[in-house]
């Protein structure tokens, strides 16, 4: 029976594909077939699709008016990476058994695939009764014996409560409201069910928008979301892949019993054939639908090309991320073989417990403070914009708290001055930030970093890659080193010249081979050549996402105590003025940190190891200021006793200018003077008005 494409698409069971479909009626633009945007336009009648696959192309709203004269208004096209969150409204058209739920509405092991329904009565099992009205989350799908079953939950005083339902069950089913805010690529993978539509509305609309926004200003009302689907399938007497959306107004018929699937073009993703098993490699391919881009060896797997794929395998990279302010950053997928060389760049620590996840054994790490910080303690230092240190190691100390010795963690460090050390401990809750000081003016190799030195790290390359055409690492001004990831790759080459080969990766690569019954000879190649891969967004968490779960991050630094606020329980700081009133000596605190953020600021989330900028300018100069501005001295004879005869390579530590740090100092004091000045006499002025 003939039905439109829309509904067609909207009743497909995708682990039934691949499906063949007969043209009933078709759709005719200017009298030949023809792409428009990538998609055909033009399908004759009696024309035959294997259907490969689907998937929402876009989302076609409404505004949503609830009265009896219109319920929606003029249709807007929203893209699937339109900017806003988006809480649900339930569907009030009920499901009249559990095997219409299933067939409609997405169920899988994530928290977006768990459904939650009511029935309108008593469902009565053998040892429960779910009563009418409670909620029900549907958790998984599974085959018991033969027969298909849904894996459902109940909650009652805080127990949940196990069971399985039958496809068989019928009942009237309705949404239970669901408080939960989605992105509307959420919506649109998990939350709108087959040949329905959905009802959302905007609770939060994102300003990160490039384009024209197509919903009214101030829009605060719901949307009524329909998806389009765009059907991917090869003709029988065609060479290519073709798109099809789902609202082209055709009339099909699925003939699949009628015809032999073999006899249509069998397309392979690149995922199709790495599941290929090891004894099937090396084999000939075409391309049917090649990549884009201009980069080799992308830009020679055009549509029609000939390769001889020899084997699939694991390969390792380097996940790295242009270090810059904003959140546009590039990330980089580097191989083992990049030849390009890094030098060192100063990295930014936000707390003391990070100066101690990033001591070495193999150097001392030394550090310069861009933010102050007012210890509450008098065993503990105050740091200063300008202080330098090398740090040491976390040991405990002890501080005096409620009257009573406690002992806590600490940081002890050595703070450098002009001629001589000052041993020192700071708190290893102290939110302060950090610049390093680079001594090391060494070019490294990849290799070498990733073997000498911790990751996270911060570089530049200093040398780019010649053995490529174009570095697009060399333009980067920095580069954050993150992890090393193991990735699938599959080793190709073009028929014609087997020797020269290539690494293309598996599971980013949108391109379709026909597999061809040409024998492939084994040959021995050249060294492989690999690129620089950069990646979306999307593609950097998804990496980060399946790496290895066993590697977690870091805790969290401990936290300061909040009763450490408070009057009687600290020693407080000879930095403050004593006879000042406690709510003056909190302003002065406050406007000193303020004061000393607004020259660096920087924010690191210890958990995901991610850095993120708040002030890159003058962060970048604070670290230019460090390396740069320095002098020798004779504190320069005493530093061996740090270990530095140990190192391959001596360092010699140079200094910051001592007029430069006392300028800074400088004016940081004066400033924090001004404050306590200015307070000082409001208070006696409020004092002489009484």
């Amino acid at each position: 029976m003939a039905s439109s494409l829309t509904k067609f698409i909207h009743s497909l069971d995708p682990r039934t594909l691949p499906r063949i479909l007969q043209i009933q009626s078709g759709i005719y633009f200017q009298g030949s077939i023809y792409e428009m945007f990538g998609n055909e336009c033009c399908l004759p009648t009696g024309e035959l699709i294997k259907v490969t696959g689907f998937k929402i192309n876009k989302i076609i709203a409404s505004i949503f008016e609830n009265n009896e004269d219109s319920q929606c208004s003029a249709r807007i096209e929203l893209p699937l990476n339109f900017p806003g969150l988006c809480k649900i409204m339930a569907d009030k058209t009920p499901y009249l058994s559990i095997e219409e739920i299933t067939r409609k509405v997405s169920i899988g092991p994530t928290r977006l695939g768990h459904p939650c329904f009511y029935c309108n009565e008593d469902i009565k099992l053998a040892n429960l009764t779910i009563r009418q009205g409670e909620q029900i989350m549907f958790n998984s799908v599974e085959e018991v014996n033969g027969t298909l079953t849904v894996n459902c939950g109940v909650v009652r005083d805080n127990q949940s409560h196990s069971f399985t339902l039958p496809l068989s069950q019928e009942g009237e089913f309705y949404e239970c409201e669901d408080d939960h805010i989605y992105t509307l690529k959420e919506i649109v993978e998990w939350k709108i069910p087959k040949s329905r539509t959905r009802v959302v509305k905007f609770t939060n609309m994102l300003h990160t928008w490039e384009s024209s926004n197509p919903l009214p200003e101030n829009f605060d009302g719901c949307l009524i979301l329909a998806p389009i689907y765009e059907v991917q399938g090869v003709m029988k007497f065609r060479r290519d892949i073709v798109h099809i959306l789902s609202d082209l107004d055709i009339e099909v018929k699925d003939v699949t019993d009628c015809y032999d699937i073999n006899c249509f073009l069998q397309p392979l993703s690149m995922v199709d054939v790495f599941e290929r098993t090891s004894k099937e490699f090396p084999m000939v391919a075409e391309v049917i639908e090649g990549p884009t881009g201009r980069q080799q060896p992308y830009n020679l797997l055009y549509p029609g090309k000939e390769i001889v794929i020899h084997k699939k395998y694991q390969a390792t990279r380097i996940l790295a991320s242009e270090i810059r302010s904003d959140s546009c950053k590039r990330h980089f997928l580097i191989p083992a073989s990049y030849k390009g060389k890094f030098k060192r760049r100063p990295r930014e620590f936000p707390t003391a417990y990070d100066l101690e996840l990033a001591r070495s054994d193999k150097e001392q790490l030394h550090v310069v403070a861009t933010k102050a910080f007012d210890s509450p303690h008098a065993e503990l230092f105050s740091v200063s914009v300008g202080d330098q240190f090398l740090v040491q190691q976390c040991q405990m100390g002890e501080v005096i708290y409620q009257g009573r010795k406690k002992v806590i963690d600490v940081l002890a460090c050595e703070q450098i001055l002009s001629e001589a050390y000052k041993e020192v401990l700071l708190p290893m809750y102290m939110e302060g930030s950090f610049v390093e000081v680079i001594h090391d003016k060494k070019q490294y190799q990849l290799s070498e970093l990733c073997k000498e030195f911790h990751l996270p790290f911060n570089v530049k390359v200093s040398v780019r890659d010649l053995s490529i055409e174009e570095d697009v690492l060399a333009a980067v001004p920095g580069l954050r080193l993150e992890e090393e990831i193991t990735d699938s790759y599959l080793l190709i080459s073009s028929a014609g010249d087997p020797a020269d080969s290539w690494e293309i990766p598996v599971y980013r690569l949108n391109m379709s081979v026909q597999l061809l019954s040409k024998p492939a000879e084994e040959t021995v190649s050249a060294p492989t050549r690999t690129i620089v891969e950069e990646i979306s967004e999307e593609q950097y968490y998804m990496v980060r996402r399946f790496e290895n779960q066993a590697l977690h991050p870091p805790p969290r630094p401990p936290k300061k105590p909040t009763t450490l606020g408070s009057k009687p329980l600290l020693t407080v700081s000879q930095q403050i003025v004593p006879d000042a009133p406690e709510a003056s000596k909190n302003f002065c605190v406050d406007t000193t940190k303020k004061l000393c953020s607004d020259q660096a600021e920087l924010q690191v989330s210890c958990q995901n190891d991610l850095v993120q900028r708040e002030n890159e300018d003058d962060m970048t100069a604070t670290a230019t200021l460090v390396d740069t501005n320095v002098i020798k001295g004779p504190i320069n004879n005493m530093l061996p006793k740090h270990g530095q005869e140990k190192e391959p390579e001596k360092h010699v530590y140079e200094y910051l200018d001592e007029n430069v740090i006392e300028n800074v100092r400088k004016k940081f004091q004066d400033t924090t003077v001004h404050n306590k000045t200015y307070l000082l006499k409001k208070r006696e002025e409020t004092s002489k008005m009484e």
